[in-house]
């Protein structure tokens, strides 16, 4: 006899074992014939009857009804994936983006009743879901730095601010090492630009760290800023700090300051954009094969299309000591650096045509795609080299 049909036969006889209660000799002669029936074990006839008792059950709910049921919280995640998983608080202002996003490409599969309880959804649920969402926190690893102190740092003057009234084009400058767990030999560093006003964000890699390399960089990330490069703010690393950049930015008539050296704080914006976006999407691994560095260019375009176009970035508008903590307040929404340069008025319209053209033929689904395709394909080269030299 099959599970199916034993539990039909208990089913039958469910309303006669549970009259039975209390009654031994009754319920005696009930579980004799579930046994002769069924060919259970006598011991199993009360937890049969009472599985099924419970199976049948059902217990009413209490509360309101569920507003945002599945189909809701599926949405909400898809939207997250797109935002790549940005925080609840940085997703909700961008959500109705996203499906706007989505749908133009064809990507968006909810229905429209679905989507108008995600676009209705406020922010401290969004939070809550996202929140959910997030089960496994990333494990931050710790980079090797490969600034040294130069000469030329008595000439070029230290900056620690005001960044408030800052405009376009006045950006923080660094580098990033990929460099795995050793700053020995050779390999690819990132360039990260990332503008004050706007947050927008140029990433480039190149060969080292040489000054000849950095320059040609810098050149590539001023032809890819939809505004006018003002002014360079790096730290004190050789490669900024040496007459072949302090050379170009005067030909160029562009300001060249430094932070001060061992305080990262002054350059709190591009510090961030390390961690956020060059961390975040190329990784921590040693990418030591040159062969890789024009896909790794290629990475660092896409990368910028979809930060600076797709990751809305809260900013600090005020922060207050207040004893030994401080206490912090932030913008109310969050936008994308592509919503601070079209709110710009320093921004030239035709800079701007140019943006929402661009901004109308991206699909931030296709990006992270290809994000992914391209950063499988560095590793998997780097990989294939690494395993030659060891041989």
């Amino acid at each position: 006899m099959t599970m199916e049909t034993r539990d039909e036969v208990f089913k039958e006889n469910l309303a006669d074992w549970l009259s039975a209660m209390g009654n031994r000799k009754k319920r005696a002669e009930i579980a004799k014939h579930m046994v002769f029936s069924t060919k259970c074990h006598t011991k199993s006839v009360s937890r049969t009857f009472k599985r099924i008792q419970l199976a049948e059950a059902k217990p009413e709910r209490r509360g309101r009804p569920r507003y945002y049921d599945k189909a809701v919280t599926g949405a909400l995640h898809d939207v997250w994936k797109v935002s790549d998983y940005a925080c609840g608080e940085i997703l909700h202002p961008m959500i109705g983006n996203y499906i706007e996003a989505l749908r133009k490409f064809g990507e968006w599969k909810h229905e429209d009743v679905v989507t108008s309880k995600l676009l209705a959804m406020s922010e401290g649920t969004v939070k809550r879901r996202v929140g959910a969402f997030r089960k496994e926190d990333c494990v931050k690893k710790k980079g090797k730095s490969g600034t040294s102190p130069s000469a030329l740092k008595n000439i070029i003057p230290i900056r620690k601010g005001p960044w408030k009234d800052t405009k376009p084009g006045d950006g923080q400058l660094d580098t990033v090492a990929h460099c795995g767990e050793s700053l020995a030999g050779s390999f690819i560093w990132s360039l990260d630009y990332t503008d004050i006003a706007t947050y927008w964000t140029v990433i480039r890699g190149q060969w080292n760290k040489g000054q000849e390399a950095t320059k040609e960089n810098v050149i590539a990330i001023r032809e890819r800023l939809p505004f006018p490069l003002l002014a360079l703010h790096p730290d004190s690393g050789g490669e900024f700090i040496n007459w072949v950049l302090k050379d170009w930015c005067d030909s160029e008539k562009i300001d060249l300051s430094r932070s001060e050296p061992y305080k990262k704080n002054d350059n709190m914006c591009v510090e961030e954009r390390n961690g956020h976006v060059i961390r975040r999407y190329l990784g921590w691994e040693r990418l030591d094969a040159i062969e890789t560095l024009p896909l790794v260019n290629e990475l660092c375009d896409t990368v910028n299309l979809y930060t600076n176009h797709w990751k809305a970035v809260k900013r600090m508008t005020e922060k207050e000591r207040i004893g030994s903590k401080y206490k912090r307040t932030y913008e109310k929404r969050a936008m994308t650096p592509y919503e601070r340069v079209m709110a710009r008025n320093e921004v030239t319209e035709e800079a701007k045509e140019k943006l929402r053209k661009e901004h109308e033929t991206l699909n931030p689904l296709s990006l992270l795609k290809k994000i992914a395709t391209l950063k499988k394909k560095i590793y998997e080269i780097t990989k294939m080299a690494q395993e030659r030299t060891n041989d």
